[in-house]
């Protein structure tokens, strides 16, 4: 099987960032940019020294210190907001915390879903995973709870002779709590797992479809923040798109729109 090369585009990157990032949003008191997949947000242990940082590099480019009030995954792309200055930070983390904020995620998952749904599925650790024995795994489970509803569906011939057909489905997703890795981890849990999810997913087959599409970017992009600005009250929506890459998908496989 050929492996696509691996190239920067708006919402992907493998190793490097070589333009800015993109504001979407700007006040006295918060900026939310769009953060590409690949792009990690906080530096760790297992960082490499070459690797670019967002909260880093978000810092050179307005010059001046930011502060981070929720998370993404490396993998997944999207709108991300951080504070200005640390009031702010603690204002708009007790918004997150309290679950005043609405976030809502497009997605690309294997299978054909339902009109709408819930998932009521409590999550435990990061331990809590494929890997770990069940009896293992982390015993304190929290609440968690997931809505989506079916955008399109696709559905695709087989992409080898011996496969079979194949059918996705895109959704648009609000979790309406937050535990690590919540999306990815209850959309496999109800059979529907996300493209490009090397983790949470199924490899041989994400990568049959990034063969077939040339697109390697886990299918998961962070598009919308609901909430009431802690200075001024007023409702604030801040939008973005899925970005080229997850439209790129898009655009294949509008042949088969079921």
């Amino acid at each position: 099987m050929s492996v696509p090369s691996l190239a920067e585009t708006d919402d992907f990157i493998d190793e490097t960032l070589t333009w800015p990032l993109r504001v979407v949003f700007r006040d006295e008191y918060y900026v939310a940019v769009f953060k590409p997949a690949g792009l990690i947000v906080h530096r760790s242990e297992s960082t490499l020294p070459h690797e670019p940082i967002l909260l880093q590099t978000l810092r050179d480019q307005l010059k001046q210190q930011v502060f981070p009030v929720h998370r993404l995954d490396r993998p997944t792309a999207g709108l991300i907001l951080f504070a200005l200055n640390r009031e702010a930070a603690a204002r708009m983390v007790d918004l997150f915390t309290n679950r005043l904020v609405s976030k809502y995620y497009q997605a690309m998952v294997r299978g054909l879903t339902p009109e709408t749904g819930i998932i009521d599925e409590p999550l435990g650790l990061k331990s809590d995973d494929d890997w770990v024995p069940s009896e293992l795994a982390d015993q304190s489970k929290q609440t968690a709870l997931t809505q989506f509803s079916t955008l399109a569906r696709f559905q695709l011939p087989k992409l080898s002779s011996n496969g079979d057909p194949i059918d996705l489905s895109l959704l648009e997703i609000a979790p309406m709590t937050g535990r690590s890795h919540q999306i990815r981890r209850h959309l496999r849990h109800i059979g529907h797992p996300i493209i490009g999810d090397h983790r949470h997913g199924e490899r041989t087959f994400s990568d049959q479809i990034a063969t077939s599409t040339g697109v390697v970017r886990m299918l998961l992009t962070s598009m919308r923040l609901d909430f009431r600005h802690p200075y001024s009250q007023e409702l604030q929506s801040i939008l973005v798109q899925r970005g080229t890459e997850f439209d790129r998908v898009i655009t294949a496989l509008e042949t088969f729109r079921a």
